[in-house]
């Protein structure tokens, strides 16, 4: 709820301190003092729309304070905590404007952005008037105020769950069914290059490996015949017939020379080891080098049917594998297509069953508590001097989402056999708040953490009727908090706090204040209300005895 207000150079307010407290608040004041101004401030801080000039006269900004006291399970600490903004005691909410219409919000001293404090602010405090176009009179949202009265959100999660399962299987079959289509428009294409592929069979390396094959073949005729030169220097008639040769000579007179020799002819081995390497070498060089015209010929022909296929699929030659499995894929696609589409389109039926069921009985629900709450409108109704109107909940059929099929709208009929119609189109002004007080008694639930505002509501309305109205707006403030601005007694004598809005004025400046209010000062303000400018004692008397009776 909320529980202070700090007004800082806002309009023909210089400086303002306010605390609130639990229960029925009332704010009361001559016409033109200044009422509407703290609302405007108020709503200021909360992100309204408002005025667009704030800043009062000679200042350079304007600035307000709002703090709240918050349940542990008060829904706007889930904005918050979303939003990355702590709240520990108590929720504080400042706003600046400067003179030239620059606006900057904090939220706990960490900045917030205007769609994050409105979002917060929705959760903290209702205004209702007669002008309420943000609430009770916006027929967009009287299906969610019935769907609160009757405890549907059990319900309501459950039709959105069917109508999210509902939506991704029409969304799968969509797309299945683009995906066939695109698949059918391209069939002659895919069979014709799967065919293709297959046919070629590439794999992945294949290609450098027969580029590799084919630059060793178109140089072999070039290096042979120095090759072929080689081994036979190697071979017997060569290096290794020398060698041999010298090992027999250089044995046979070894022994004459005491061993002098033995070196050179172990040597002389290590050489014939190593020449017979090096001849083994050169002969396989020599088997990869002889091939025939023809295996060139296949070789370069499979190549260049690889690097061909690559640049018509614009891809490298080693993804051609995978790129003939993309292919057989969408090919499978094709293939299976009647199956799998029959398949998606049973899991369509069955899904729009399950949420056909859900929002069936949604439905059914609504139609109860539509019943319930015009019943309850009419015992509300009676004390408020309106026992013949008649409010009625109107279900209709609407396109299909994730909360059902239906739209709601309240209506009205000011007098039996009278033409129903919205809310702000039927009822006169003062009808109009007598009707929205009373539906707000029906619509509201248990909600410590919640701030209901009335702004003149009483309007139009005096004596017995007045008196119901204040009862009732001090039933809503009972657990919670209501701040009414009113030109009532009736409804002021019911205020369990007072405050007197007042307009003071010099020669230079106009400024408003708010002044708490006393038992004493309480009985004068009643008093002027009921008198007008001049108090007497009898009506000091008559505003003693209207705080006696609403006792």
């Amino acid at each position: 709820m909320l529980r202070g207000l700090e007004i800082r150079d806002m309009l023909i307010i210089d400086r303002l301190d306010l605390s609130f407290q639990p229960g029925l608040n009332v704010l009361t004041g001559e016409t033109g003092a200044g009422k509407s101004i703290l609302l405007d401030a108020l709503g200021f801080v909360l992100g309204w729309r408002g005025r667009a000039e704030l800043v009062r006269q000679g200042a350079e900004q304007g600035e307000v304070t709002a703090w709240f006291e918050l349940p542990a399970d008060h829904p706007a600490l889930d904005i918050l905590q979303e939003a990355g903004i702590t709240v520990e005691d108590e929720l504080i909410l400042r706003r600046i404007n400067t003179r030239d219409g620059r606006k900057t919000a904090w939220i706990n001293n960490r900045r917030a952005s205007g769609e994050v404090l409105r979002r917060v602010s929705d959760t903290l405090v209702e205004l209702h008037g007669q002008h309420d176009d943000r609430g009770l009179l916006n027929p967009r949202g009287h299906r969610k105020m019935l769907d609160s009265y009757a405890g549907l959100d059990a319900d309501i999660q459950k039709t959105r769950q069917a109508w999210r399962a509902l939506a991704q299987a029409r969304d799968t079959l969509a797309k299945a069914e683009a995906q066939l289509e695109a698949v059918k428009a391209e069939e002659d294409y895919l069979r014709h290059a799967v065919n293709e592929l297959d046919s070629l069979d590439p794999q992945p390396g294949e290609e450098a490996a027969l580029d590799t094959r084919r630059r060793l073949m178109q140089a072999a005729e070039r290096v042979r015949s120095d090759i072929g030169k080689a081994s036979e220097a190697l071979g017997l008639n060569g290096a290794e017939g020398l060698a041999g040769d010298a090992s027999r000579w250089l044995q046979g007179v070894a022994g004459d020379v005491e061993g002098r020799l033995d070196g050179a002819i172990e040597a002389i081995e290590r050489l014939m080891l190593a020449l017979d390497d090096a001849q083994s070498g050169v002969a396989s060089c020599l088997d990869d080098l002889s091939f025939n015209v023809s295996e060139l010929e296949e070789v370069e022909e499979r190549l260049f049917a690889i690097r061909g296929l690559a640049r018509k699929h614009e891809v490298l030659p080693d993804a051609l594998a995978d790129f003939a499995d993309e292919l057989r894929e969408r090919l499978r696609v094709l293939d299976d297509g009647a199956r799998d589409m029959a398949a998606l389109r049973d899991q369509v039926t069955k899904a729009e069953g399950v949420y056909n069921e859900a929002a069936d009985q949604l439905h059914a629900k609504r139609k109860s508590a539509a019943v319930a709450l015009d019943q309850a409108m009419a015992q509300e109704l009676a004390p408020l001097k309106m026992e013949r109107a008649v409010f009625a909940t109107v279900l209709d059929s609407a396109d299909a989402g994730p909360e059902g099929r239906d739209s709601v709208a309240f209506t009205v009929a000011t007098n039996p056999g009278a033409p129903a119609g919205p809310l702000n189109k039927i009822a006169s002004g003062g009808e109009l708040s007598r009707f929205l007080l009373a539906l707000k008694v029906c619509l509201t639930q248990a909600d410590a953490g919640l701030t209901m505002i009335f702004d003149e509501i009483d309007r139009g309305v005096g004596g017995a009727t007045a008196d119901a109205v204040g009862r009732r707006l001090a039933d809503l403030a009972q657990g919670g908090q209501v701040l009414v601005v009113t030109h009532s007694p009736q409804v002021a004598a019911l205020g369990g706090h007072h405050w007197r809005v007042e307009k003071r004025q010099d020669a230079n400046e106009t400024r408003s204040t708010v002044v708490p209010l006393d038992a004493a000062a309480r009985i004068d303000e009643i008093a002027r209300m009921l008198s007008g400018d001049t108090v007497t004692e009898a009506a000091k008397d008559a505003a003693r005895a209207l705080m006696v009776t609403t006792k």
